[in-house]
């Protein structure tokens, strides 16, 4: 199997299906799964993507687990040499599967990439960012970014200043289109990603931990996704859930330091 395409569905159900529907566009002449997780759905039953989608693997979770352990459930059941996470809120424009794919068989020390993101208006999304570090807050607070030109404040900052036109090695990316290869899963702790917050932030925990192995980050322009950002709803954490969340992120944002 080359390719798993793993996304992880919560009360989504519209968004979802165009989703797979974009997907299905574009799988032609590769191996291929869509494993579909459901965190624990309420809007219709999860079985109905069935009666469209037949060929996908349906994996219900009893509760809704979150974005980051909803990717690793798919994850687990995955058979692909490489891993997409796709969130349930994207579109492919083009085919971003294939040229995204050569670019991993081509540099095996590639362990994460991305591909360019837009808002539906064609705005582009700031996918490409740095961890933080007492050296950028520092500029953020005291301005410094003005004293540089554009091209080296996109560079050093990354994020809201980087235009999104370059290829570039940066320190993490957006988990909405998040290709990585079976063989990073495989050396991560427990052979999965890091799944300790309920939603956002797990992005920076994956860009770190791959990185720490060894492997390239890498953000590549040359294919577009519409990322529907902020359409899929957020359930609110347990209590538990919430004390975990608010002791981790403090603790995310200095270890980089």
């Amino acid at each position: 199997m080359t390719l798993s395409i793993i996304i992880v569905n919560y009360n989504t159900f519209a968004l979802t299906s165009a989703c797979i529907s974009s997907v299905l566009r574009f799988v032609q002449g590769l191996e291929y799964e869509i494993l579909l997780v459901d965190n624990a759905s309420t809007e219709r039953p999860a079985t109905d993507f069935l009666e469209t989608f037949s060929h996908i693997q349906l994996i219900p979770s009893p509760e809704n687990v979150g974005f980051a352990k909803g990717n690793n459930l798919g994850l687990a059941q995955a058979r692909g040499e490489f891993l997409l996470l796709l969130n349930s809120d994207t579109e492919l424009l083009d085919n971003a599967l294939c040229p995204m794919l050569a670019q991993m068989q081509a540099d095996p020390k590639i362990g994460a990439l991305s591909c360019r993101l837009i808002f539906p208006d064609g705005r582009v999304q700031h996918v490409a960012n740095r961890f933080p570090s007492l050296r950028l807050e520092l500029l953020e607070l005291f301005r410094g970014q003005k004293l540089m030109s554009a091209q080296k404040r996109g560079r050093v900052m990354q994020g809201f200043f980087f235009d999104h036109r370059t290829r570039l090695e940066t320190d993490w990316i957006w988990g909405a289109f998040f290709l990585t290869r079976r063989a990073v899963i495989d050396q991560l702790p427990g052979k999965k990603l890091p799944d300790d917050y309920f939603m956002y932030f797990e992005d920076v925990q994956w860009g770190y931990q791959i990185r720490k192995l060894g492997y390239k980050v890498v953000y590549d322009p040359s294919a577009t996704v519409v990322h529907h950002f902020r359409a899929v709803p957020e359930p609110r954490p347990t209590g538990k859930r919430k004390r975990v969340n608010s002791a981790l992120l403090p603790k995310t944002r200095w270890l980089f330091c």
